[in-house]
């Protein structure tokens, strides 16, 4: 029987999942959104490039969430995107509103589904989809930190001139302005990264990436990043549905690791198709610890002024 993967909200994220997990043929695709010609439209335009591709996948369009039903995974997009100018934190009232929605939807027609928030302010709103949906705490995780790893990698391969796929790096982190670059953990074709670049260089390449969702915002003008998060999601759930077993760097919920309890952050996890079966451990050092810390504070206080917008969230 093959696998169901729904996707909330048609916008540009959505759209370009959709016609990514086709081209893969990972599973029969649902697009969902309220809007709900938005939905038929594209689901009915990738459907027919499948006779070009020769993908032998089932697509709709919907706004009628029982379409969504069993699903085995949901990716959400749902939600008003970054404008030039505008903070994550803008975004959290308006935000909160939809994935509360979303959450009830989802409680309801796919409570066994692996669920994967790409919406912003990310590592705040995917802890508000979890305790406003109920679903377990290893089915339910953020797409940021491979979409921040990869925006890394991207600028070191072309400040040394190599191809990225030589370049092993992550990010770790809430995904902001506080995110956490770790040069000590990059290799680039073996090589530590230290021995390759100077300091100075290295750190307008990490306040890029920490940007790097700004800066692509200020180009389009209207709108924001679409095709690298889109990728960074199918990642995910195609480790889910084909139980890679992958490492993955994710906002995932910790419990104890990094001496964080009971808040989502981006860590390198595990996912395989029991979700995200282990949070993978990293020896940091003084200044990476001083950083992550810094970074979970700013998630923290996010949260915070989350709870005070929807009490039920400190429930």
């Amino acid at each position: 029987m093959r696998k169901k993967i729904s996707l909330i909200g048609a916008g540009q994220i959505g759209g370009t999942l959709a016609h990514l997990i086709t081209i893969k043929e990972l599973a029969d695709v649902v697009l969902f959104d309220i809007d709900e010609g938005l939905a038929k439209g594209k689901a009915l335009d990738i459907a027919q490039s499948t006779s070009v591709s020769g993908s032998n996948i089932n697509l709709i369009g919907t706004s009628n969430y029982e379409d969504t039903k069993n699903s085995d995974v949901i990716i959400i997009t749902a939600g008003i995107p970054r404008k030039p100018g505008m903070s994550r934190d803008d975004l959290l009232e308006t935000n909160l509103k939809i994935i509360k929605q979303v959450a009830q939807g989802i409680k309801k027609t796919s409570p066994n589904a692996f669920v994967i928030c790409i919406t912003n302010p990310l590592d705040v709103i995917v802890m508000a989809f979890q305790k406003y949906s109920g679903l377990s705490t290893n089915k339910v995780v953020g797409m940021a930190g491979i979409l921040d790893s990869s925006r890394f990698k991207y600028f070191l391969s072309q400040e040394l001139k190599i191809p990225v796929k030589n370049v092993e790096s992550l990010v770790l982190g809430g995904h902001g302005d506080t995110m956490v670059p770790m040069p000590n953990q990059t290799k680039v074709s073996g090589k530590p990264l230290n021995e390759l670049i100077k300091r100075e260089k290295l750190e307008l390449i990490i306040e890029r990436t920490r940007q790097g969702g700004a800066e692509i915002g200020k180009l389009l003008q209207k709108g924001s990043a679409f095709y690298a998060p889109a990728a960074s999601g199918i990642e995910m759930a195609e480790s889910y549905i084909k139980d890679l077993k992958k490492t993955l760097p994710c906002a995932a919920y910790l419990d104890g690791e990094y001496g964080v309890k009971s808040l989502y952050a981006g860590v390198p996890v595990i996912i395989g198709n029991n979700g995200v079966e282990k949070v993978v451990e990293l020896t940091l050092d003084k200044n990476e610890k001083t950083n992550f810390d810094l970074s979970i504070k700013a998630v923290k206080k996010l949260f915070d002024s989350a709870a005070k917008i929807d009490p039920d969230l400190k429930k």
